[in-house]
């Protein structure tokens, strides 16, 4: 199905293209590939505005994902019409992920597409509010990833990998 990406900010240049294909080929890998997906890359100023709201936490951050379907770690949507063959919408801090990368050195574009799968995996269920639900979602990133690195000839670490 589709994936709707949307640049909804100007501060910082995003390609489109490539980050497009990484998260086709991470939701090929977690079997969603029938689903639609909405991406959003966003400013500081809207991630801020959008985890006051919804986390109660007045700060900008690097990803927000906001599910179609309440479903537990690891099992896929079971959708009863057309308009439910969607996950929901992933919303990426691209100007504080930009920022990061700049005091880290790391690649912004292999950064945008980590954060890209933890949202992805924030789609299907995933969480990392305990150690072992951080253990379920770093062993899927990392399988997500794996197959990606695969594909693509790259070395893409799991987000998770530094929390908790």
């Amino acid at each position: 199905m589709s994936l709707a990406l949307r640049n909804a900010q100007r501060v910082v240049p995003v390609r489109r293209a490539p980050l497009r294909r990484a998260v086709c080929a991470l939701r090929a890998a977690l079997g969603a590939s029938r689903f639609d997906v909405g991406l959003v890359c966003a400013s500081n100023a809207l991630m801020q505005r959008l985890n006051d709201a919804y986390r109660r936490c007045p700060e900008p951050t690097d990803v927000l994902s906001f599910p179609f379907h309440q479903v537990t770690a690891g099992e896929l949507p079971r959708p009863r019409c057309r308009d439910d063959y969607n996950l929901g919408d992933i919303f990426l801090g691209v100007e504080y992920i930009h920022q990061q990368c700049l005091g880290t050195g790391e690649d912004f574009d292999d950064v945008l597409t980590v954060t890209a799968a933890h949202g992805l995996c924030h789609l299907l269920g995933y969480r990392h509010d305990t150690k072992p639900e951080w253990e379920q979602m770093y062993q899927k990133e990392a399988q997500i990833l794996e197959e990606l690195n695969r594909l693509t000839g790259s070395r893409l670490r799991p987000l998770t990998a530094g929390l908790l």
